[in-house]
């Protein structure tokens, strides 16, 4: 089967720029009022000297899919995922982030985006039953998802089944699970972080099957923390713990 596809329709000026510097925006379709600010000024700048066919506009509405395009949108040749084999073999030891039951597109570009800045770049993301690639997710990651290596699968289970027979072990976020995720020592290990849904966390099979569910210690009284911010908070650990943070 051939691997799946994403990222045609791009949204917005910070993540239309970074599909350019990539190189794969075909054709801009931008709105007259917009045309004259800086920013926009740059991003057209950038687009002809790349060659690529500029449409002005008198509006975006009916055509973008996001809420606030902001003036701007790009039709994209596609980013292709990547098999699992390749992802795990990325980093030595092997650092990955697994998500599970991601509903809202805005916390899948959030995501993305820690990812980037913890400078683990590699995503597992379900086929179905939680949020593809969308323009929604592509202008929330503001250029992240250029920039990330994502990994699109049938089974979030079985994926952990197959991570496991590479020797990558699986440290899901629970919020009330007795071990802390900070200075966990399996850190240091081949591992996938694997964080759960916006409503439900982990699904019940996926919690089974990690090789560990761990959690973040919170000092102050709240039912859990934003799935974008957890998988940040880990992801961040894990770069601590190995060593990836250094001072200026």
């Amino acid at each position: 089967m051939a691997l799946a596809g994403y990222g045609a329709r791009v949204e917005g000026i910070p993540a239309v720029g970074a599909a350019l510097e990539a190189g794969r925006v075909r054709k801009l379709r931008v709105e007259n009022r917009s045309a004259s600010s800086p920013r926009m000024a740059e991003l057209l700048g950038s687009a002809r000297g790349r060659g690529v066919e500029v449409e002005m506009v008198s509006s975006l509405e009916g055509t973008a899919v996001t809420a606030s395009p902001q003036g701007v949108l790009a039709e994209c040749r596609q980013l292709r995922s990547v098999t699992l084999t390749h992802l795990a073999a990325e980093e030595t030891p092997a650092a990955l982030l697994v998500v599970d039951h991601i509903s809202d597109p805005r916390n899948l570009g959030a995501i993305a985006r820690n990812a980037v800045a913890a400078g683990t770049p590699r995503l597992v993301i379900p086929r179905r039953r939680g949020s593809p690639l969308t323009p929604t997710a592509f202008k929330a990651s503001a250029g992240a998802l250029e920039k990330t290596r994502v990994c699109v699968v049938s089974s979030i289970a079985e994926t952990l089944s197959q991570l496991s027979r590479m020797g990558v072990w699986t440290i899901g976020l629970a919020a009330h699970a007795p071990t802390s995720l900070l200075g966990l020592e399996l850190l240091k290990e081949p591992a996938a972080l694997v964080v759960g849904g916006e409503h439900q966390g982990l699904s019940r099979l996926v919690a089974q099957r990690v090789d560990q569910l761990a959690s973040i210690p919170m000092v102050g009284e709240t039912e859990s923390l934003n799935a974008s911010f957890a998988a940040g908070m880990a992801l961040f650990e894990l770069a601590r713990v190995r060593g990836y943070l250094r001072k200026p």
